[in-house]
């Protein structure tokens, strides 16, 4: 081989140096905190799944067009996972007797999909992923929003910031019957327009409703519901199930104080085939970042994928770690220092045995303070730029004369301050 390998990553993949999982560690830890104080369990399945399940149910751009996908030894046909939603569906079937529901589960994996690059879009990417088996009724879609919610007030995210925009594909669906005047193949073929509507222009948004057989009233009818409210747009089809959903989550949203947070939204769709009721997605206010950054929705029957006549109905969404960072970043809720707030490197001297080092490091171990003795043999300038370079708070100091006097000096690098104390009053102080 004579020319040399590139140092960069793979197209839409990513590096993650330490300063990098600093910042990722302390985002999906609020996650994490926030979800597990709601008991929901975290679960996690496998980076490969059979293409079919992602054929049967995700739809023909994620099975066709944007796995990763092989044929194994085994003359086996694999994908390398797009989204999770399908595997925790098959986890669901496959233990259906021992499983006690209703289930709250989450997970963060990583995940691929082959797609043209983006801001806020990677071929390999990271998820969050909550969902609630075995809710019929609103409650779930309720605590699946909440949820939501209370992780973008976690990480100090106000109204100002997001909005959840909520729809329901079941009010969709008949709406669009009754005023297209067609069934419930022609609505979802309307669906998929209406899912594109901001990302096309105008012209070309009406050209593919009318080649659908819609005329010039039924798109002006449809347009005038993205400008109604909840009430407004449920009155059009008051006996839809879809309809009641639609009120009776409004009405518990508004009873918690979060319909702050949300607004009726008819083109809120999902494209993924699999969603049947409430569906939303999470969109940044910033003028600069405006968009939508994660969504999900209820998808009753895909259980019912794996096990004949299963009636489980599930409801779930999907957070990304790219647009997630990209939300952080805009509306500057980073925390200035990530990680441990007392970090301490004990310097080292070539007149004390190392082994009084490293019982000073294992000491302030134990007691819950991150420590690392010196590795190297550098004069102690270098060792003091190399402890603020590489973020610690203290350095321990302590060469011949102080090891025979038993003490120890303690300087704070963020202030200067320098102490000389005893090795415990300063663990004391470091645990403080």
């Amino acid at each position: 081989m004579s020319e040399k390998l590139s140092t960069q990553p793979y197209k839409g993949t990513r590096d993650f140096y330490p300063e990098d999982m600093r910042l990722r560690n302390w985002f999906f830890g609020v996650m994490r905190e926030v979800l597990e104080r709601s008991a929901f369990d975290e679960y996690n399945g496998p980076m490969l799944e059979s293409l079919e399940l992602y054929a049967a149910k995700s739809g023909d751009e994620i099975a066709n067009k944007q796995t990763y996908n092989f044929v194994d030894r085994g003359d086996r046909h694999l994908a390398i996972r797009p989204e999770m939603t399908p595997t925790v569906a098959r986890m669901v079937a496959a233990r259906m007797g021992e499983l006690t529901f209703p289930l709250k589960w989450f997970s963060i994996p990583n995940m691929y999909r082959y797609e043209a690059t983006q801001r806020g879009r990677l071929r390999e990417f990271w998820q969050l992923n909550v969902d609630i088996f075995g809710v019929d009724g609103y409650e779930a879609d309720l605590e699946c929003i909440q949820s939501a919610i209370n992780i973008m007030r976690a990480y100090v995210a106000d109204a100002f910031m997001f909005t959840v925009r909520i729809n329901n594909r079941r009010f969709f669906n008949d709406v669009i019957a009754a005023s297209a005047k067609t069934d419930e193949e022609g609505a979802r073929k309307v669906s998929k327009v209406i899912d594109r509507k901001n990302k096309v222009p105008r012209e070309a948004y009406e050209k593919d409703l009318l080649a659908l057989g819609l005329n010039e009233e039924q798109i002006a009818r449809i347009d005038a519901l993205y400008g109604m409210s909840v009430k407004d747009a449920t009155d059009i089809c008051p006996e839809s199930q879809g309809s009641q959903e639609l009120r009776d989550l409004f009405e518990a949203l508004e009873a918690l104080d979060l319909a702050r947070y949300c607004v009726f939204d008819f083109g809120i769709i999902r494209g993924l085939d699999y969603y049947t009721g409430t569906v939303f997605e999470v969109f940044d206010n910033a003028p600069e970042n405006n968009r939508a950054m994660f969504g999900g929705g209820r998808y009753d029957n895909l259980v019912g994928l794996f096990v004949k006549n299963a009636k489980i109905s599930g409801v779930g969404y999907g957070m990304g770690d790219v647009t997630l960072e990209n939300f952080l970043v805009t509306h500057k809720l980073i925390p200035e220092n990530l990680g441990s707030p007392v970090k301490a490197l004990v310097a080292r001297f070539e007149d004390v045995p190392y082994a009084r080092y490293t019982a000073m490091a294992e000491a302030l171990r134990e007691a819950g303070v991150v420590s690392s003795v010196y590795l190297g043999n550098k004069k102690f300038g270098k060792q003091i730029d190399f402890a603020v370079k590489e973020g610690y708070t203290h350095i321990l100091i302590m060469g011949g004369s102080e090891a025979e006097r038993g003490v120890v000096r303690l300087k704070d690098l963020r202030t200067r301050e320098e102490l000389e104390l005893s090795f415990e009053e300063a663990l004391e102080k470091l645990k403080q």
